[in-house]
């Protein structure tokens, strides 16, 4: 049975109960062929002392847009994704609406893949550059 783009997306983002995406209000809400793409809200849950967007909260957004890239795009049945590392430069400062994390492979090889995560916001500003690197482990049958 193929499930909907749409099947997708509500099934992805039912499984964030008592998570830290539930908490930061992730969610996944397109994807492609080579991409995946996440939003979360800019407010008081994500935001320094100061009134601006956390980089801590920019990097698990774009960690869990690459993880979701990885678990949709690869070989989930008989392989199980980690992120392995992860890295980030923050560009320019947000202090409402929307951040997006927009998630493409740089490599997808049979171990590990690598991914390039940008952030924009709402007027597609480029806020963030991040980079993923997860790895494919064998499930155990």
């Amino acid at each position: 049975m193929q499930l909907s783009k749409e099947e997708i997306l509500v099934r992805a983002n039912a499984i964030t109960k008592n998570t830290l995406m539930e908490t930061l209000e992730i969610k996944m809400i397109e994807f492609g062929d080579d991409f995946v793409v996440g939003k979360m809200p800019v407010n008081k849950r994500v935001y320094q002392p100061d009134g601006v967007l956390h980089g801590g909260a920019t990097v698990a957004l774009a960690e869990t847009t690459g993880s979701f890239a990885a678990e949709l795009l690869l070989d989930t049945e008989n392989f199980f994704v980690r992120g392995i590392e992860i890295s980030a430069n923050h560009l320019k400062s947000v202090r409402e609406g929307y951040v997006y994390a927009t998630a493409k492979f740089v490599h997808k090889g049979r171990t590990t893949q690598l991914f390039e995560i940008k952030i924009t916001d709402d007027n597609d500003n480029l806020i963030s550059i991040c980079k993923l690197t997860t790895i494919s482990l064998p499930r155990k049958k």
